[in-house]
């Protein structure tokens, strides 16, 4: 059983590229900081998705605490990095994700999901048992172990997977991700041969099928143009691309004056030439520069201490 598989996976952490080896079992943390429990910073219906995704009413977005990458320009360090949110036990998770069915979201979109997988998995399978019948989406970012993706096969219908990096060195200076590129293309073949190319519904959302994001970076530190030969010669040229503007510099960019500054319209107009010379025109550009449309803007914290006082 996969399930099995997975948490097995927690006692010596190898759920990602990192593989720390500590024994989450036990609530011992590695580089995610991260023990058993997982942290939910806040759920909500996001309306801020790529359209097919949030549609009219939502998708139902689950923002966990911490990460396994740590990236210098995250929108979202103050969970992903500084580790806000409250722990959970896998019932109240289930419970989150009915909820949001019943609130009409179109999906269960599970944000920054690799270090929890196992957790994830259980609390799935208690909320199916319960009712839960709409597309689960995975949103990574994309620093992923392939043969742990393999175990999400028949569970996840939809990948929203990010393609950050093409050099290595990259990855590590401004993510501390070694060896992002290596485990990023595996994982993104093993994603395409498990949900394919998106499928839409009669209204326009995605029902199943991988989106690939890619962030636009200052000075072409995300190496674009090798990024999209790569999606066009080894997994289709009909993959779904959303090519990211809203790259802004916080949390600490000013570490790093080459990437201390939002990019130009000529950057992002290169990389849209380098998406349509590798045959790639499926998916959505962002014809404006700002933070309104698909990122992670306006995401406040469901459990605060107030609350989490309450709750004890």
């Amino acid at each position: 059983m996969n399930l099995e598989k997975a948490w097995g996976l927690l006692e010596s952490c190898s759920l990602c590229p990192h593989r720390c080896g500590v024994n989450r079992l036990k609530g011992q943390k590695g580089i995610c900081n991260t023990g058993l429990k997982p942290k939910v910073y806040s759920f909500m219906p996001h309306h801020g998705e790529e359209p097919p995704i949030s549609g009219k009413c939502g998708s139902g977005t689950v923002f966990f605490s911490c990460c396994n990458m740590n990236c210098a320009y995250c929108q979202n360090y103050e969970f992903s990095q500084l580790g806000k949110g409250k722990e959970v036990e896998e019932g109240k998770l289930a419970d989150i994700m009915l909820e949001l069915k019943a609130m009409g979201c179109h999906n269960i979109n599970l944000v920054s999901p690799t270090h929890i997988m196992p957790q994830i998995l259980k609390s799935l399978d208690i909320a199916v048992k319960k009712g839960l019948d709409i597309p689960i989406l995975y949103n990574t970012g994309g620093y992923e172990l392939p043969e742990v993706i393999r175990l999400l096969d028949g569970v996840v219908d939809i990948y929203l997977a990010d393609m950050r990096y093409a050099d290595n060195g990259i990855a590590v200076k401004y993510s501390g991700a070694p060896d992002y590129p290596k485990y990023n293309r595996e994982s993104i073949k093993e994603m395409h041969r498990q949900a394919g190319i998106a499928e839409f519904d009669d209204n326009g959302i995605i029902k199943r099928g991988l989106i690939v994001r890619h962030l636009v970076l200052p000075d072409n530190a995300a190496g674009t143009a090798e990024t999209m030969r790569f999606i066009s010669s080894e997994v289709s040229s009909d993959t779904y691309i959303s090519l990211m503007s809203q790259y802004y510099p916080c949390y600490r960019s000013g570490e790093f004056p080459e990437i201390n500054r939002r990019i130009s319209q000529e950057e992002y107009r290169e990389a849209q030439k380098s998406m349509e010379g590798y045959g790639l025109y499926n998916g959505w550009a962002q014809e404006s520069f700002g933070l309104e449309r698909f990122a992670g803007t306006n995401i406040k914290p469901v459990f605060d201490d107030e609350k989490a006082q309450k709750q004890k």
